[in-house]
């Protein structure tokens, strides 16, 4: 069953929307489990922007469960293509606003302050309360980490622009319960930040309330949190150090790193005021423990994004043997026909470049039927690998040679020898000529014994033309050839002269 999700803007299972709440409630194994069964499975219909919003969103959700490395392949695949300059579509002000709760995340926190901004702007130009109110909550709960964190003289202005976005985002219809608690939560927060104790009292006990009626243990945290920084603020220590505790400990709940450095960070400092050095130290565990985890799931999933990196090289390596063994004989180790017609049109098309004359020679064994009958077919297949040993010698390396079809073999000769374009009505003849004197002069008794010796006889043509039309010329060539007395060459006048002859003119 399916259901409008102002997460994406757009149609969602409720699995996606099951995952959120089960992660958020601090059932991690059963969000977990849940994820795997809807992490592959895309909506029918959606365009790209609510594709890309909803790969993203899940990327969020990996992170959190710690699997780094599909987190990474999940943004990056939501990213892919992504031109937020030309679009007003409210799915990708959700993108980029997840990718940069995602980036901060991780630590890249001037690239997640650059990317919230533009998702709001997005979202402003795509009129889209949804998706507005869920910029303006991450990018104002973001500014009031950066308040807390930063330098206590340039906290009130920067808690101010945070309240500013938060209260704007309170006055927009959003029918997604989550980003309504967001909004509270983090808009209390900047009410505290900017002295406003009594009203941010107020607005984080609403917010604890919702998140106790919803299950919601990151409600909870960030309510607690509020609280306490409301009463240490008040002189109330023992309070706060009390509301700071809870909200450590649901910031654990549901595996949050972020918020429970953040929140194990204001519990010490508390404790500090209080001389409590045991609750401190507590404290400064949790906060280094938290660290400890962020960067331990960090190594991992770097190693694990090796692993996979190295799997998929290899996959290719396989992938690029297998499409080379399928383009080559087994027998003679010669390209094959599939590996002649991948190869000719470059070699050609190089050759014609240059400005010089392609030759094609076709090869074939005479008699080879009697050769297989007298000696038998493991020695016919041995003269086979001779004679591909016999034109690999008598051709250049970067000429293509191939077996083209059983006792069949073709040259394909492109620029050859240093000679002058002017000589290139030599070079095929040439060649054909070596290939024939080098398996008629070859010594074949250790293969053959006293069998019939094989001889070749071969057809040749050139021309400014294609594989088909070079090969329809050699084979007449050839067909003279065998008809001439075999073990013989014969060359096709040039195919442009053919063609032109076949005209008319």
């Amino acid at each position: 069953m399916e259901q409008r999700d102002p997460l994406t803007a757009g149609y969602v299972t409720h699995m996606d929307l099951r995952v959120r709440v089960l992660l958020n409630a601090g059932r991690l194994p059963e969000a977990n489990a849940l994820f795997d069964e809807v992490v592959n499975r895309t909506p029918p219909g959606t365009d790209r922007w609510v594709h890309a919003a909803i790969l993203v969103h899940r990327a969020t959700m990996a992170w959190r469960l710690g699997r780094i490395p599909l987190a990474l392949e999940l943004a990056a695949e939501g990213w892919l293509d992504f031109d937020p300059e030309t679009t007003d579509h409210p799915a990708a002000a959700q993108t980029l606003s997840t990718l940069g709760y995602l980036l901060e995340g991780m630590g890249h926190r001037h690239g997640a302050l650059d990317i919230l901004r533009k998702a709001m702007k997005i979202a402003r130009r795509a009129n889209g309360p949804d998706a507005l109110a869920q910029c303006l909550q991450r990018l104002g709960g973001t500014l009031n980490f950066r308040a807390a964190s930063g330098p206590a003289a340039a906290a009130p202005a920067i808690f101010a622009e945070a309240k500013g976005y938060l209260a704007e985002g309170l006055t927009l219809h959003t029918v997604d319960d989550h980003v309504h608690r967001g909004l509270l939560g983090a808009y209390s927060r900047s009410l505290a930040g900017v002295g406003e104790l009594e009203h941010a009292e107020k607005v984080a006990r609403q917010v604890l309330d919702l998140a106790l009626e919803a299950k919601d243990h990151w409600g909870k945290a960030v309510g607690n949190w509020v609280l306490a920084v409301v009463c240490r603020e008040r002189g109330e220590l023992v309070a706060a150090r009390t509301l700071a505790s809870r909200s450590v400990a649901s910031a654990q709940v549901i595996n949050d790193t972020s918020l429970v450095l953040r929140f194990s960070l204001d519990l010490a400092d508390i404790c500090t005021e209080l001389d409590d050095s045991v609750g401190e130290a507590a404290a400064l565990r949790y906060s280094v423990a938290a660290g400890t985890r962020a960067n331990e799931s960090l190594q991992e999933g770097l190693g694990q994004a090796l692993e996979q990196r190295l799997l998929a090289v290899q996959a290719q390596q396989a992938k690029v043997a297998a499409e080379e063994a399928a383009a080559r004989d087994p027998l003679t180790g010669l390209a094959n026909r599939l590996g002649l017609e991948r190869a000719a049109a470059l070699l050609l098309e190089s050759t014609a470049s240059r400005g010089r004359v392609p030759w094609l020679v076709l090869v074939d064994v005479d008699w080879f039927k009697g050769v297989n009958d007298d000696a038998g077919h493991a020695a016919g297949d041995a003269a086979l690998r001779e004679i591909a040993q016999l034109l690999r010698r008598e051709c250049r390396t970067d000429d293509l040679v191939a077996r083209w079809a059983g006792d069949e073999f073709v040259v394909l000769l492109g620029d050859n020898g240093s000679g002058s374009p002017s000589t290139d009505h030599e070079v095929g003849p040439t060649v054909a000529e070596r290939i024939r004197a080098a398996v008629d002069g070859h010594d074949w008794s250790m293969v053959l014994g006293t069998a019939r010796r094989p001889t070749v006889s071969i057809g040749v043509a050139a021309g400014p033309a294609k594989l088909d039309q070079l090969f329809a010329a050699a084979d007449m060539a050839l067909y003279r050839a065998k008809r001439h007395g075999r073990n013989r060459v014969e060359v096709e006048p040039l195919v442009h002269e053919i063609t032109e002859t076949m005209s008319g003119n």
